[in-house]
């Protein structure tokens, strides 16, 4: 019977040699995501002139292994959509996306330059019509303590909008005993005040197949659907929109009352839908389709959404930090 035996020697040397392969695998792991890094990367809060007139956008650029540069984008309007392959040298960047909501055949195409923390290009859509955009990275907007919070703001009284404001000159929205009523689709209807972090009660009905949203600082859309039986997404009830999906659908019938509880702190929400929790503490990345602006490091109002059918809200109380 043939015995091996191995020395201390040799248990520590074979010990070093596994511990310099994993050293330098780990130096290897370390110097090729350092080769990944772009300047190009990270979040920007875009500004598109059309015609004159300032409307917000946003970008997001990450890298997808050694090679390749890949990222979200929101437009004007719609939702976060999936860039495949950012292009970027010395400083220039392109990509092409499908159209989403826009009218026309063609790409929605975006080339731009990077200096130092801004962004500055065109855009085409796919209709064909070219605009100039400038754009700065977004900011991180981290909380690092719980805020001491203020008196709640009652912002559905009586029989008047005082406090609101349409976004547009055909307001067809109500105010009838407390109730917020929009009985066709119209204007959006906005409050006059500003708000940076809160705690927000809101309570809403809709009738099938209807479609509403309550705008966060006027940036954020948590969705208002009639969502019954549906799978949990980003475009439905307790969704903000095109970015953060509801842990559950947890939706009431058509034409029933329903409740959001949000708190918002920086960029994180934390949202229970009809008293129970489905988003927890969870980042949103940047604007949605629809936002007043792009301004994210600044207060914004409350924003519901009227242009997309029948809703009521009521109950609507917001409480800022101090």
């Amino acid at each position: 019977m043939n015995c091996v035996f191995q020395t201390h020697s040799q248990r520590f040397g074979r010990y070093l040699r596994v511990a310099a392969l994993a050293a330098l695998s780990a130096g290897l792991s370390l110097n090729a995501q350092a080769q990944t890094t772009s300047p190009l990367e990270g979040r920007y809060d875009i500004t598109v002139d059309m015609a004159g007139k300032s409307a917000p956008s946003w970008l997001e650029v990450s890298h997808s292994g050694t090679h390749t540069l890949v990222g979200r984008f929101v437009s004007v309007s719609g939702s976060a959509r999936p860039i495949s392959e950012v292009h970027f040298k010395d400083g220039k960047f392109n990509f092409s996306i499908p159209p989403q909501w826009e009218s026309g055949d063609g790409q929605f195409t975006v080339q731009g330059t990077l200096q130092g923390n801004k962004i500055s290009g065109t855009l085409t859509t796919p209709d064909g019509k070219t605009h100039s955009y400038t754009g700065v990275r977004a900011p991180a907007m981290r909380k690092t303590t719980m805020p001491d919070w203020g008196k709640p703001i009652k912002l559905t009284e009586g029989n008047s909008l005082k406090g609101w404001h349409a976004s547009s000159e055909k307001n067809q929205w109500t105010m009838q005993n407390g109730v917020l009523k929009s009985e066709k689709s119209g204007a959006n209807l906005i409050t006059d005040q500003k708000f940076d972090d809160f705690k927000l009660h809101v309570e809403f009905r809709i009738p099938k197949g209807s479609n509403s949203g309550v705008y966060l600082r006027g940036r954020y859309e948590v969705q208002v659907t009639d969502g019954k039986g549906l799978e949990p997404a980003v475009d439905q009830l307790g969704g903000v929109y095109g970015f953060l999906s509801p842990s559950e659908m947890v939706a009431k019938e058509p034409g029933e009352w329903q409740s959001f509880d949000v708190v918002l702190l920086g960029r994180m929400i934390t949202l229970d839908v009809n008293g129970q929790r489905v988003i927890t503490n969870q980042e949103i990345p940047g604007i949605t389709g629809g936002a007043l602006d792009s301004n994210e490091g600044e207060p914004g109002p409350l924003y519901i959404q009227g242009d997309h059918g029948p809703v009521e809200y009521r109950n609507i109380v917001i409480t800022p930090a101090r």
